[in-house]
């Protein structure tokens, strides 16, 4: 089935919502304004039930089906839409640019909001399914794990959810098209954190000192030979330090540098391999050096895994809406990180990505996204529910 006729009557008002809320970003968990929006809209919609502040500031709308449940396995689907910003300054010069100075939606998520909010409205209007659709509205995607948050305050649980869902918008891919794979999907990240502590000295006298600079250069070096003598070349890692800060003087060695940075990996073994061979590099280049080295290692979110007979069901759905010939059912993993590998872990699912059309990156100040995508996104999301939940 192509794109759903009444979904196509609804872009142009699920457009307007989502460039109202370009137009007023929020970050982290602090999504006070875009909560009360979609939650206002779910109960107008007639959503059975809404509930929010779970996981602090995330919002779910329940909407069950005209049809008896018929006792399956699958009797709730969740669908899960991220609601938060970037701290990124918006170069757009669209007429509905961020008011929040230094904030911007450079990620889709207005545009993730939007179309599962025409999915609601749809599905709260023609109820054609058995069970439960479960509307998930998510903080803090963006570092602050907010699906962990929604999953410990009883997110699963609560509305005994069987299957969940997620998606993301993809630039580079055209508009109408998605895309997925089975297993390993999105990265697992953690962070970095290096502090040297050497011994400042006159820039004229270096003998004198212990330079940190020295050492922290000799450190990411170092540090990058894991990637590539460490690690199974067939395997995939990602070690980037991406900050260096040091020294205030041209002529002062100093005291101290700090080093900042991120690795990525889409299997266990080689996550705690990464770790350990960082923790072995870190001890060697002090004891070489003379230098205090000091690594904080924070493992962050977890890889995202697609679940087998979900994906195969995603990417069906997926070819309903879009064609078979616009859907590339085994794309390469992607070394970003994503949240909705908690809710992943937590139940049986699947991760799509929809293409946003020729746009900027993702985390770009010129981003945005494409209001043409809404269409397809809302009538998967659609179809997804009617097809799980058939009764």
């Amino acid at each position: 089935m192509p794109i759903i006729n009444r979904v196509a009557d609804l872009q142009p008002e699920i457009m307007g919502w989502r460039r109202d809320l370009h137009a007023n970003p929020e970050l982290m968990y602090e999504v006070h304004r875009t909560a009360a929006f979609v939650a206002d809209h779910l109960r107008a919609f007639g959503c059975d039930e809404v509930v929010t502040g779970l996981g602090r500031t995330g919002v779910v709308g329940v909407i069950r089906g005209r049809k008896p449940a018929q006792g399956g396995e699958v009797q709730a689907i969740g669908l899960r839409a991220d609601m938060d910003a970037l701290p990124i300054e918006e170069e757009t010069g669209l007429s509905y640019r961020s008011t929040m100075p230094g904030q911007m939606h450079a990620c889709g998520h207005d545009g993730h909001t939007a179309m599962l909010l025409g999915a609601a409205r749809y599905l709260a209007e023609t109820r054609n399914f058995a069970g439960d659709a479960v509307m998930i509205f998510q903080p803090a995607e963006e570092g602050g794990a907010g699906a962990a948050a929604m999953i410990r305050d009883g997110l699963m649980d609560r509305f005994r959810i069987d299957q969940v869902y997620g998606m993301h918008n993809s630039p580079g891919m055209p508009i109408g098209t998605f895309a997925t794979r089975t297993g390993p999907t999105m990265a697992a990240t953690d962070h970095v954190n290096i502090q040297i502590k050497g011994r400042g000295s006159h820039a004229a006298q270096p003998h004198k000192g212990i330079d940190p600079v020295l050492v922290g250069a000799q450190l990411i070096t170092a540090l990058q030979a894991i990637v590539a003598r460490s690690v199974d070349p067939l395997e995939a890692a990602v070690l980037s330090i991406c900050e260096f800060h040091a020294g205030h003087a041209r002529n002062v060695i100093p005291q101290t540098a700090d080093l900042r940075g991120t690795v990525r990996t889409l299997t266990p073994e080689v996550r705690d391999l990464m770790e350990q061979r960082m923790r072995e590099v870190v001890t060697g280049v002090a004891h070489l050096s003379g230098a205090a080295i000091t690594l904080d290692y924070e493992r962050s979110y977890p890889v995202l895994v697609n679940h087998q007979a979900e994906t195969d069901i995603a990417l069906r759905i997926a070819g309903e809406v879009a064609g078979d010939g616009n859907v590339s059912r085994d794309i390469p993993p992607v070394m970003g990180a994503e949240d909705f590998a908690y809710m992943l872990e937590a139940r049986p699912g699947a991760f799509i990505f929809i293409g946003n059309g020729d746009s900027a990156g993702l985390h770009h100040p010129s981003y945005n996204f494409n209001d043409d995508a809404i269409i397809y996104g809302a009538s998967y999301w659609i179809r997804l529910v009617e097809t799980q939940l058939a009764g």
